[in-house]
């Protein structure tokens, strides 16, 4: 199901500046028996991603009140949840008053995510799997403007994507144009060295997730050491652990990576379960 400006539609304006210029933000969303799972953090992200591009964002109650309509039909679904600067004139220059147009869409959530809190075999279960990750070839250039924003221009992560068609490689990392790691194609990136957790410093490129902001505080509450720095790309291949978290895969434990392998670690194991309690919590509490 999909709903334009709150009403049901399966396309949008020719003339939306989201499609002519990829002028807009989007979140995804995990909902459960048609609840989102973390609703203030996404709404959150998603007002500062608005702001950072000066578009409006539609008010919470609206969004929400539309979430909650199109996930209603799925136990378990995914629902996507983009804002545009609207329908505007030909050219670059944005419109003085905007009108934003926002789409709100549901679909079944696939098991092909192996979500690490629903399928404990994606760790092995001792502890001694995980995914295999290709180390792309595109290099993320650097723009600070749009750092950590997730906006609709995702075209480096489409060409990255586009690298494999091989079912076991579950995810590719991305460097910057410096060799510095950033993330994966769809996800933020954590690495384990001497007992502290690392995630790459995202003020030039790359999006800082919903996920990974709950990691973080995790490994606070966990009293795990953790610090946001540039990543060289030799000392995510020397850490102990390395693991991918979104919002709806959870947590990727790496298993291989280049010619490197890891078991997956007591850390990741953690964060896993806390996360996993989190979002049981999130399930059976009210919004």
């Amino acid at each position: 199901m999909m709903l334009v400006n709150g009403k049901p539609a399966p396309h949008i304006p020719a003339d939306d500046r989201g499609l002519a210029y990829g002028d807009g933000v989007f979140r995804t969303v995990r909902s459960v028996n048609g609840k989102p799972l973390h609703w203030a953090r996404q709404y959150a992200k998603l007002a500062h991603d608005c702001g950072r591009l000066a578009i409006p964002c539609p008010a919470e109650a609206i969004l929400l009140a539309q979430t909650l309509e199109v996930a209603s039909g799925f136990a378990d679904a995914v629902v996507k949840i983009t804002v545009t600067r609207g329908v505007g004139p030909r050219g670059y220059a944005p419109p003085a008053l905007p009108a934003p147009t926002r789409i709100v869409s549901a679909s079944r959530f696939t098991p092909s995510f192996a979500p690490a809190w629903e399928a404990r075999e994606h760790l092995g279960g001792t502890g001694e799997s995980g995914i295999t990750v290709r180390l792309c070839n595109l290099r993320l250039s650097h723009q600070p403007a749009l750092a950590g924003i997730k906006h609709l221009n995702r075209l480096e992560n489409v060409l990255a994507r586009a690298e494999w068609r091989d079912p076991e490689i579950r995810e590719g990392l991305l460097l910057d144009l410096d060799g510095s790691a950033i993330g994966g194609t769809m996800s933020n990136l954590f690495i384990v060295e001497n007992g502290t957790l690392v995630t790459p410093d995202l003020s030039r490129c790359g999006v800082a997730g919903v996920t990974r902001e709950r990691v973080l505080d995790i490994a606070g509450l966990l009293n795990i050491p953790c610090r946001v720095e540039t990543l060289p790309l030799q000392r995510v291949l020397d850490a102990s652990e390395i693991f991918f978290v979104n919002s709806l895969i959870g947590l990727w434990p790496v298993a291989a990576l280049a010619d490197k392998r890891w078991l997956a670690g007591a850390i990741g194991l953690k964060i896993c379960a806390a996360l996993a309690a989190a979002d049981a919590q999130a399930a059976s509490s009210a919004l």
